[in-house]
């Protein structure tokens, strides 16, 4: 597959496989239908700076090591790659995906501009937590009718019950276009992988693009649980002591076992037989 869609000469072999898993992704919201228009965004590190080593580990092969981060080589330090402003995720592929640095502004050549509002707050992350590597934002249904809750998310099913201690809320402001808000949303999350926007919608911050789909997939599937049980009438409690279980439990959060490639990977090949050519 590879093969067919053969790299541009003006990437190097990291960014380019960093655009290509990113593509996928997009592909995949779309799939699974968390698009939003054409808005909306998942924001990736390029590589070429101080990683946590999770690509590529598996429940098969545990990563070997210290477990510190390393240099990979590649590109300079403090870009990112996001969704062009105007296409819809079906639409985004590795060679349109936007490369900006840390103030939002585009590096190199692009012919599409990025939302304003999609970098405000991906940019103080990404820029002040090294092991953001990924950054997720979606305004699915569930999760935005959790965020518009006042109790928020309820730990009572098993999806939530990994969520448990991984959450944080930031009130709402208005749309995310003024940067000062960027610096507040960053110490709302206080360091947790979720933070949910209240009256909007959740953000997941992942140490690879893999983990962060993954949690962003127990955000959704848990706030479809609660939405719909919540329907139904008095939600079950979980005990404390369960729920700390759960958290330890969950391959989600645990670089052992890839927090996420493996079910990642397997999203990636589906749509690779759908339509490929996310790879262009």
């Amino acid at each position: 597959m590879p093969d067919a869609f053969p790299k541009p000469a003006r990437f190097s072999e990291a960014e380019w496989a960093a655009r290509v898993q990113l593509a996928a992704c997009y592909r995949i919201f779309a799939h699974l239908g968390w698009a939003e228009l054409i808005y909306n965004h998942i924001s990736l590190r390029v590589p070429g700076q101080k990683m946590p080593p999770l690509h590529g580990a598996s429940h098969r092969s545990p990563p070997e090591g210290d477990g510190s981060s390393r240099e990979r080589p590649g590109d300079e330090p403090d870009h990112f790659l996001i969704n062009p402003f105007g296409l819809h995720y079906t639409e985004v592929t590795a060679s349109n995906l936007v490369k900006v640095d840390g103030e939002g502004c585009i590096v190199g050549n692009a012919d599409w501009s990025i939302n304003p509002a999609g970098f405000t707050f991906h940019g103080a992350i990404h820029a002040t937590l090294p092991d953001a590597h990924c950054v997720m934002h979606v305004h699915t249904t569930p999760t935005m009718a959790v965020c518009c809750l006042k109790d928020g998310l309820s730990f009572t099913n098993f999806y939530a019950a990994q969520l448990w201690g991984q959450v944080a809320y930031h009130d709402f402001e208005g749309i995310t276009v003024n940067r000062d808000e960027g610096a507040r949303i960053l110490a709302s999350s206080g360091g947790k992988p979720v933070l949910l926007l209240r009256n909007h919608g959740p953000v997941v911050i992942g140490r690879t693009l893999a983990q962060a789909f993954n949690i962003m997939w127990l955000v959704q599937r848990a706030c479809e649980i609660q939405v719909a049980s919540q329907a139904l009438g008095e939600l079950q409690p979980i005990t404390e002591a369960a729920l700390q279980a759960c958290v330890r439990d969950s391959l989600n959060f645990n670089p052992k076992f890839g927090a996420g490639e493996d079910s990642f990977s397997a999203m990636q090949r589906l749509i690779d037989r759908i339509d490929p050519g996310y790879r262009a």
